[in-house]
């Protein structure tokens, strides 16, 4: 059974749940001009672009200016190598460029600004990480990507899995209603794959060389992701949710498959579910028996999906709250790791949803943790439990199958 701290913390966090969610459903906030609700009760974690004690940098950057569609970057200390050359800084006309040394400045608190490869071939010598766009949790309704207990896993998950890590803050409901979390989602992928495209109209040579330059001038320079631009391959790119970002990110997965090469140079090469927050209108055992349970009880999560899905379209079938129920050709989804707790009303259809990616012949193995509570390995206050621990080393090795170059040599 979960110890005594999960048990105070749990009837605490249901109470400020609860309250939040009946806030938010008597529509007694005010919308600010971007129809975002702030949530000052959860504590955020300010960006940090130098290397700590665990040796991953961080930086927001917002990449829609219509919404407040924003990500944080998260950069390994790995990416950086004393073996690597020092590069340069040059994109298009004199006045932007700059010469910035990969190397971490020790006189500048071991800050690292970033940079974007050179016009040259020493840059392509610079290491590659694969990407891992993350999704939090929340209920659709609360959580935020910059939210202290998301910084922390997204530290773990990235220096463990040596990978870049994009947590991407989509829009919340009942300000932004479904889909529009599944389309901030969608538009993340896509502007990764522009990333992708715009560097490579930087390093191209030959006889083009200047007019793909010219290229990136008509876009503007800041366009560029320098943390991405020097490290990222898209190529290798990871789907990570946590909870409702389970939700997004299996549709997102659906839907990169249906893109196909419309999504190059991007390849979504697997999914990571954590305690998917799916439900259905006929209850399954678990939900029955721990209707109940820790932290996200079934009555506050129907309240949720309430508030996320628009009043015309509410059903607890809805294809975004229960895949099973969707036409969609499981034959066709990535490899897909899925995570679950026993304490969590919500296991059983996740099982169901994992056995029938199995039968479709999809690599979906299910990692099933004992005395474990839903969000175990993604709340701070649980961070550090033996199944929070467990939980990331697993996730790591199974991703590093098919995100590491060289594969199965790093996992099972």
């Amino acid at each position: 059974m979960p110890g005594v701290t999960v048990k105070l913390y749990s009837v605490l966090f249901k109470f400020l749940l609860k309250r939040r969610l009946e806030t938010l459903a008597d529509s007694s906030l005010k919308f600010d001009s971007f129809g975002v609700t702030s949530r000052p009760d959860e504590p955020a974690a300010a960006a940090k672009p130098f290397f700590g004690e665990d040796g991953v940098a961080t930086k927001d950057i917002h990449i829609d200016p219509l919404t407040s569609l924003s990500l944080r970057i998260f950069l390994p200390e790995s990416a950086i190598s004393r073996t690597y050359p020092v590069s340069t800084f040059k994109i298009g006309s004199p006045r932007y460029q700059a010469k910035v040394s990969p190397e971490v400045d020790a006189a500048d608190g071991g800050s690292y600004g970033g940079y974007s490869p050179a016009v040259d071939k020493s840059c392509r010598n610079l290491r590659k990480l694969p990407v891992i766009l993350q999704f939090h949790g929340g209920g659709f309704v609360s959580g935020c990507n910059d939210g202290l207990a998301n910084d922390l896993f997204c530290r773990r998950i990235a220096k463990l899995l040596d990978s870049i890590v994009i947590s991407v803050g989509y829009r919340l409901a009942p300000e932004s209603r479904y889909p529009a979390a599944f389309e901030d989602g969608m538009n993340v992928l896509r502007w990764l794959g522009k990333q992708a495209n715009l560097v490579d109209c930087i390093v191209g040579g030959g006889s083009r060389r200047l007019n793909r330059q010219q290229i990136v001038d008509g876009f503007g320079v800041s366009m560029v992701e320098p943390w991405l631009a020097a490290h990222g391959d898209p190529s290798r790119c990871l789907l990570l949710g946590v909870s409702c970002g389970s939700n997004i990110a299996n549709y997102i997965a659906c839907k990169a498959r249906e893109a196909g090469k419309l999504l190059d140079p991007v390849k979504i090469v697997g999914q990571v579910l954590m305690y998917p927050f799916f439900i259905g209108t006929i209850p399954t055992p678990s939900e029955i028996k721990l209707a109940n349970s820790y932290f996200y009880d079934k009555a506050n999560c129907i309240l949720a999906w309430k508030l996320f899905l628009p009043n015309e379209e509410f059903s607890l079938d809805h294809p975004a709250a229960n895949p099973l129920k969707t036409t969609r050709n499981l034959r066709q989804m990535p490899p897909t790791l899925t995570v679950v707790a026993e304490h969590d009303w919500m296991r059983d259809r996740a099982i169901a949803y994992s056995e029938e990616l199995r039968k479709a012949n999809v690599d979906a193995p299910l990692l099933d943790y004992k005395d474990a509570v839903h969000e175990f390995a993604t709340l701070d206050v649980l961070l550090k439990t033996p199944q929070a621990l467990a939980c990331a080393d697993d996730i790591a090795i199974w991703a590093k199958k098919y995100i590491s170059p060289r594969g199965h040599e790093f996992s099972y």
